[in-house]
Order: structure tokens, then C-alpha cells, then sequence
């Protein structure tokens, strides 16, 4: 037989069970394309043109070459294309703020447009943004919309994912944002 504590304790499992499920679909991202790199889980909206935001993305042979990478003649314009320049990207933030970490790995979703990541922002914080990209610490999730999908965007919200899985009590949010900025400079 169950006892009331039991029967209690069960009755909240299922509770943040069922609202962690809810909180999960919140963001709109349940039936979107994914693709999986070494360091991020990449997900967009089904419409996004893939071509058109990794030329937005710009990763050159030369960022390879400064994260250590060797360089293929093809650079594909596809899924795997995407992870592997978003890899490259994550290395060259690593080797900006001398963060390097090896075990990390991380979700990115691309909104199909500020509206969407407005909509996401208030549901998770109910405020509305005012930025083109935010990332979210207890969901280790970079959001950012198809307009800001550009490399050094990408690279301050990579740099806030690092910052926050490298250092073991967290720094001031101004001290990150000097730092993610900086970063942000260095890409551009």
C-alpha cells in the first residue's frame, strides 16, 4: 500500500514531470529540422534557407586554419555544412577567451524571424527583447533569429554558453557581456 507521503511525493513527480514537458514545447522548436555537430544541436525552422544563412555566417578557410583545423577545398551549403562552420566558430570563441572546453556541448535554434524570438523571450522571461539573439543558461540554448544569424551575433552568445560552463561561479553579467563583446569585436 501507498502512504500519503508516497502518494505525495509521486503526485509532484508527475507534476514537474508534466510541466517541464510544457516548458519544453513553449518555444515552437518540437517539429524543427535539426542537425547535430561536435558542440551544438542545431535547430531551425523547416522554411529557413540553409544556403543563405551560412553565407550570412561567413566562416572562411582562414577561420579553420586559426582554430586548428585543416581545410577542405568543398565547403558545403547544407546541414553538415552548417554544424561544421558552427564547430569552427565555437573554436575560434574558445581561442579568443582562452576558454577552451572539450566536453561541451550546447543547443542552438534558429527562429525563422524576430517575431518568433520575441514570442520565445516572453514566453521564457515575460518581457520582450531587444536583441536579435539571447541565450539561456539553465537550458544551455542559444535563440537567434535568421536576420542576426551572422558570425559575430553568434559568436557573443557562443561566448556566454563558454563562460558559463567554464567558470565554476558565474561573473557578474556586466563582466560577461565586456567579455562576450570583446569577442564579438575580435570575430568582426
Amino acid at each position: 500500500m501507498f502512504t500519503a507521503t508516497r502518494k505525495t511525493a509521486i503526485a509532484i513527480s508527475l507534476l514537474f514531470a508534466a510541466v517541464s514537458i510544457c516548458y519544453a514545447v513553449e518555444d515552437d522548436f518540437g517539429s524543427a529540422s535539426k542537425v547535430e555537430g561536435k558542440r551544438f544541436t542545431i535547430y531551425y525552422a523547416t522554411q529557413l534557407d540553409i544556403p543563405s544563412l551560412l553565407q550570412q555566417l561567413n566562416i572562411q578557410p582562414s577561420d579553420k586554419i586559426l582554430a586548428g583545423e585543416s581545410v577542405n577545398k568543398d565547403t558545403s551549403y547544407d546541414e553538415l555544412g552548417m554544424a561544421d562552420m558552427v564547430d569552427t566558430l565555437f573554436m575560434r570563441v574558445c581561442d579568443i577567451l582562452d576558454m577552451h572546453l572539450y566536453s561541451f556541448q550546447g543547443n542552438i535554434k534558429i527562429c525563422k524571424d524576430s517575431e518568433h524570438l520575441n514570442r520565445i523571450y516572453k514566453n521564457l522571461f515575460d518581457k520582450n527583447i531587444q536583441a536579435g539573439s539571447f541565450y539561456v543558461y539553465s537550458l544551455n540554448t542559444i535563440y537567434i533569429s535568421k536576420d542576426a544569424f551572422k558570425r559575430g551575433i553568434l559568436g557573443h552568445e557562443i561566448a556566454h554558453a563558454i563562460m558559463s560552463c567554464y567558470f565554476v561561479v558565474q561573473p557578474s553579467v556586466k563582466i560577461q557581456e565586456v567579455l562576450a563583446g570583446y569577442v564579438e569585436y575580435q570575430l568582426r
